[in-house]
């Protein structure tokens, strides 16, 4: 076994190989950009190495760098961990000849499997069923236009390398393919280094099924069981789970042993996803083989019992497999879902800042927490916006659900925007519930889960009140709470006067609109007045960021986080985000955009511009393309006009809300610069 070992990457998977090699007794390495300097996975490693600026490529994706701060470091092996280099055939074969042992498939294998259209050319000889499409190495538009009518539409897109749902498009005409390859390209060049395509028929419907395949040096090789992985959106997985609700005990069978079969033709050594996509009526074809770790192998961690980064460092150290294919176990249910800085009221566009506050549940044997931040730490532009991985098991899978619901409950974020409330409707969705979900369904009824916030209760808004006026900063002037006689009525800050109390007026953002109340009383005990309510809460307590009360004489018991005037409560089923406004404080909103002005709707890097100051524009004329953690998100003109001014060139930096451009009228006459 390795004594040292360096781990080529960042984030939760970091931090998942530090945890192992930990428990080995195996030191660890860490390389970090810029941006990365004080990142957890730094924090648990042994060692840390910087290794270049915080865009990607100019760090985690720089080979070389990698490689020469392992043999600085007197590391004997590489992890690569997933994403970056990980899948990359040359940096396998560049850290073999630096001498050391790269932890995860030979590059040959991976070099035959790295290629989406090379996997496929090899299974279709194999024998194994793939889907009708193009994946040849001509790649000029006019090749790819004339495959994609002969395989006909519905058609999808896919970048040839790399994965995570990177570089993929679905096309429905014709005429649609030229820009929707060329986006694709674009996607894929700046993901993974390279921009060659694949063409496949879509299939309807479709469920994604994938297989956790394991070799080793000594020829055996066998599988881990599945996953499911349908409750996709854009490609993205956002739930997976094992066992899959949809397969027979047959179609396990034959899913497992095509996959194996797949691995052996190819030599296959460590550990490897062979993906398939299944058709309502079970049949299923080869999608793609992840030649790494992937970011749902805690699922199968759950039901097998097995330390899969283990097996990987024992497998690539030289010794066998652990386990035989008739002994691999399963015992229960497992599901994994994907906290993301993200906001899904505005189309999922990725969020960063500070993480001002991060509660998670409790580690426990039935719940897992895979984490590469904390309290404190910074969700940067540069890098995937994954917070953490929650992973629950059960005994089967409605109770691994209620397991779910509940640990969901139990998180909370304060700083960027976060897709928790998805996550939350995505847990108790009669498709998930009753596993009828296919990989297209959420963005077919994208409205099903995100239906904006929904206006509170007037229960709801008197439970907010009380929390507000129960909190210590909320008790009175800090003169007054300083008093030295705690029992005088002149310490209290809760309206009280000599011949009545007065009451307390508050004002509360939620829903998207403001609510006025009025909050008569003191102690736990107030008649609370909102617009077209009266509701008397009673016996409030405020204790270790749990609300208890009354309302109206029935018992509430909610959780109350604060950050700041921010206030969010969860009453077991539902989160509400509420802000406490001051008195004097209007509530009319601008647009920012309606005088023409073009504001970054994300912090990113402007990828490509596609118009120039002076240029007549119509309303949706795209006019620059962003990118932030992986997503593109083209911006476009808001109305009809002249675009009078355009701040920002290809390449730049910018910060969400930042004026990017701004279109004028149509009469507005461009100056030539002088």
């Amino acid at each position: 076994m390795f004594t040292k070992i360096l781990i080529a990457n960042r984030g939760e998977i970091a931090c998942r190989v530090i945890r192992t090699c930990r428990r080995l007794g195996i030191a660890s390495v860490a390389v970090y950009s810029d941006a990365d300097a004080g990142a957890l996975h730094v924090r648990l490693a042994d060692e840390a190495c910087g290794i270049g600026g915080p865009a990607p490529a100019d760090s985690y994706l720089r080979g070389a760098a990698v490689i020469d701060a392992a043999l600085r470091s007197g590391a004997q092996a590489i992890h690569p961990g997933y994403g970056f280099l990980s899948e990359n055939a040359e940096f396998a074969e560049a850290v073999a000849a630096a001498g050391l042992v790269f932890i995860g498939p030979r590059a040959a294998s991976m070099r035959r499997m790295g290629s989406k259209a090379g996997a496929k050319q090899l299974m279709a000889g194999a024998g194994v069923p793939v889907v009708p499409g193009y994946n040849g190495e001509d790649q000029s538009l006019a090749t790819l236009s004339r495959e994609a009518a002969r395989t006909g539409f519905p058609l999808m897109l896919k970048a040839a390398h790399g994965g995570g749902g990177k570089g993929m498009r679905v096309v429905h005409r014709l005429e649609d393919f030229a820009p929707a390859l060329e986006s694709c390209q674009r996607e894929a060049r700046n993901a993974f280094g390279r921009d060659r395509v694949l063409l496949e028929r879509y299939v309807a419907s479709p469920r994604h099924i994938e297989i956790q395949v394991f070799g080793d040096a000594h020829g055996n090789v066998i599988h881990l069981n599945e996953r499911e992985c349908s409750a996709q959106r854009r490609y993205q997985k956002v739930l997976e789970e094992s066992p899959s609700p949809f397969l027979t005990p047959a179609l396990r069978q034959a899913m497992g042993e095509a996959a194996v079969a797949a691995a052996r033709a190819i030599d296959y050594v460590n550990a490897g996803t062979v993906e398939f996509i299944v058709d309502p009526d079970g049949g299923f074809y080869f999608m793609e083989i992840n030649t790494r770790l992937q970011v749902e192998h805690p699922v199968t961690e759950m039901v097998s019992g097995l330390d899969l980064v283990e097996w990987q460092l024992r497998v690539a150290a030289g010794e066998p497999l652990p386990l035989a294919q008739e002994q691999v176990p399963r015992h229960g249910h497992a599901i994994e879902v994907r906290l993301y800085a993200e906001d899904p009221d505005t189309g999922f566009l990725p969020a960063s800042g500070t993480l001002r506050a991060l509660d998670l549940p409790p580690p426990t044997p039935q719940v897992r927490i895979d984490a590469g931040v904390e309290a404190g730490d910074t969700v940067t532009v540069f890098y995937d916006p994954m917070i953490a991985k929650l992973i629950v098991h059960d005994a089967d899978r409605p109770r691994a659900l209620a397991r779910l619901r509940t640990a969901l409950a139990q998180c909370h974020v304060a700083g960027p925007k976060t897709n928790l409330a998805f996550l939350e409707a995505l847990a108790r969705h009669p498709a998930v519930v009753e596993g009828r979900i296919d990989t297209g369904y959420l963005d077919r009824h994208l409205d099903e889960f995100v239906a904006g916030q929904a206006p509170p209760t007037p229960a709801l808004l008197a439970a907010a009140c009380a929390a507000f006026l129960l909190r210590p900063e909320d008790a009175g002037p800090a003169a007054l709470r300083s008093a030295t006689d705690a029992h005088s009525p002149w310490s209290r800050g809760d309206g009280w006067r000599l011949h009545g109390r007065a009451g307390r007026r508050l004002r509360l953002h939620a829903g998207g609109q403001v609510h006025n109340a009025v909050a008569t009383g003191h102690g736990g005990d107030w008649r609370i007045a909102l617009a077209d309510a009266t509701l008397d809460v009673s016996a409030a307590r405020l204790a270790d960021g749990v609300l208890d009360l009354r309302i109206d004489g029935q018992g509430h018991r909610l959780v109350a986080r604060f950050d700041g005037d921010t206030l969010e409560l969860h009453d077991g089923h539902r989160r509400l985000p509420l802000r406490l406004l001051p008195a004097e404080r209007g509530e009319g909103r601008g647009d920012g955009g309606g005088d023409g002005r073009v504001l970054a709707p994300m912090p990113g890097r402007v990828v490509l511009v596609k118009a120039t100051a002076g240029q007549a524009v119509a309303v949706g004329t795209e006019l620059l393309v962003m990118e932030a953690m992986k997503m593109e998100l083209t911006v476009r003109a808001p109305r009809d006009g002249v675009l009078s001014e355009l701040r920002v060139g290809s390449g730049d930096f910018v910060e969400a809300d930042v004026l990017l451009a701004v279109v004028g009228d149509a009469g507005y006459a461009a100056t030539e610069p002088a």
